[in-house]
């Protein structure tokens, strides 16, 4: 009987992760090809929140550290500075993380990204309410955008399992 009580708070849990992290879609990820050596690179996306979220930050096992990031010119500067707050996500609105402007920075990469193949990311959010989800994602490596036809099938969350 414990079990089988388990078993239906883990389901429980698992299926409440799953509501959350659906209030985000995830459209078109990518994360930028590197060269041997190169120890950092970008992951980009297009994110949907259903009401306000932030996006509070990333991982990956592939990189030491991942940071929301934004890239703005500053007068003839371009600046590139850590969100420490997160990017809000208004509710309704597409936010596209891209090379130049918001992306996901990945660093101290532990292997180089090769095209053509995938690298796990995960996305943590916070809701309005305060409740914190994450969205783990398949990202697929390319030396640049997906565009057209080519990119509009490659949805993270055909990949994306959540976790509370």
């Amino acid at each position: 009987m414990k079990n089988k009580i388990s078993v239906a708070l883990a389901l429980a849990a698992l299926w409440t992760g799953q509501a959350l992290a659906q209030n985000v879609q995830v459209k078109d990820p990518w994360a930028r090809a590197t060269v041997q050596g190169q120890k950092a690179s970008g992951a980009f996306m297009t994110l949907t929140a259903k009401a306000d979220t932030t996006l509070l930050g990333a991982s990956s096992s592939v990189a030491g550290v991942a940071e929301v990031h934004e890239m703005k010119m500053d007068g003839n500067t371009m600046q590139m500075r850590a969100l420490t707050e997160g990017l809000r996500l208004p509710a309704g609105k597409a936010v596209t993380l891209k090379p130049g402007s918001f992306h996901l920075m990945l660093m101290d990469l532990k292997v180089p990204l090769q095209k053509d193949t995938t690298i796990p990311v995960t996305l943590r959010f916070k809701d309005a309410k305060g409740v914190e989800s994450t969205l783990e994602l398949r990202v697929p490596v390319a030396m640049s955008a997906p565009s057209g036809d080519a990119g509009a099938h490659q949805h993270g969350m055909h990949d994306a399992t959540a976790k509370p």
